[in-house]
């Protein structure tokens, strides 16, 4: 129950603490390399900016602070702000279309701090409401552009969710095991989505087919808490974030800890620890891969 609890508390907290830019915090977006492992710095701020995504034409690192939308070029610059219109609180958890005109957002509004999902053009635009029900925390969208999946709160249970991506029918629920299921996000095939679970009692990485069948354990780490897996976009590597152990309950996922950038193959092998760093909420809660499949955008935060 505890668990459960903090589990909510946490989620709620992930829309909260991307409103108000903290000027209390330095907040360094970087890329990797991950055949070299080199890091390069795009930019240190003086406030709180979280969850980067590559467009997928290479140019811009996409990003939330202060409850809006930027975007700034991966070889650094000055950001530029992304219109949103009436998605006015946008948090952490925002995706690109395949196709890459689109942005989905997850924000409150004027009307309510509940977050719900929002889509827009890729340049900005007025947002059109997908989903009526909050909180719901986006992180998917399938390759075809039709269905958006989600992490949403209906009834005290947090679990997957799926809604056409033009809010023309209902959305489906994918999972139902106790406790937290997060962190939603389509293969480049289409054929799956990853997310991560605290089912088996630490949070771990699964993988499920697309319908939400065949739910299978992908990971087994004994010290470890996995969160957000994100499959490149070749359909090779899974990048995810790992807390450890004892540092938080499970369902947390915190900002202000020591993590660990971690990958693996999608058939789940090979899996290796490819950076340490100071962050966890904000440092890769969306799927921040380049799309050249070799680098991708993180951020770490100064104590």
């Amino acid at each position: 129950m505890k668990r459960f609890f903090m589990a909510i508390v946490a989620a709620a907290l992930s829309g909260i603490a991307a409103i108000s830019q903290n000027t209390g915090t330095v907040s360094i977006l970087q890329t990797m390399d991950v055949r070299t492992g080199e890091i390069k710095v795009v930019k240190e701020f003086p406030f709180l900016m979280e969850a980067p995504n590559w467009s997928r034409d290479g140019k811009w690192l996409i990003y939330n602070s202060g409850g809006h939308i930027y975007r700034i070029s991966p070889d650094g610059g000055e950001p530029q702000l992304i219109e949103t219109g009436a998605a006015s609180k946008c948090n952490n958890d925002h995706v690109l279309s395949a196709d890459g005109k689109s942005l989905a957002v997850s924000s409150g509004t004027v009307e309510s701090w509940h977050s719900k999902i929002f889509t827009l053009p890729i340049g900005g635009g007025e947002a059109k409401q997908i989903t009526p029900l909050g909180p719901s925390y986006l992180h998917g969208w399938s390759p075809d552009g039709k269905t958006l999946c989600y992490c949403a709160d209906r009834g005290g249970e947090f679990d997957v969710y799926t809604i056409p991506a033009d809010g023309s029918a209902a959305e489906k629920r994918l999972t139902d095991a106790p406790g937290l299921d997060d962190g939603p996000e389509y293969s480049p095939d289409g054929k799956y989505i990853w997310f991560n679970s605290v089912r088996s009692g630490l949070m771990q990485v699964w993988r499920m087919r697309a319908d939400g069948s065949d739910q299978r354990q992908m990971t087994f780490d004994e010290d470890l808490n996995s969160w957000f897996p994100h499959v490149s976009p070749d359909g090779k590597l899974v990048l995810f974030i790992a807390y450890h152990k004892g540092d938080l309950e499970p369902g947390q996922h915190l900002a202000g800890k020591n993590v660990v950038l971690r990958l693996m193959t999608s058939k789940g092998k090979k899996l290796r620890t490819i950076h340490a760093l100071y962050g966890g909420q904000g440092t890769i809660n969306v799927n921040s891969w380049a799309p050249d499949s070799r680098h991708f955008a993180f951020v770490s935060y100064v104590k």
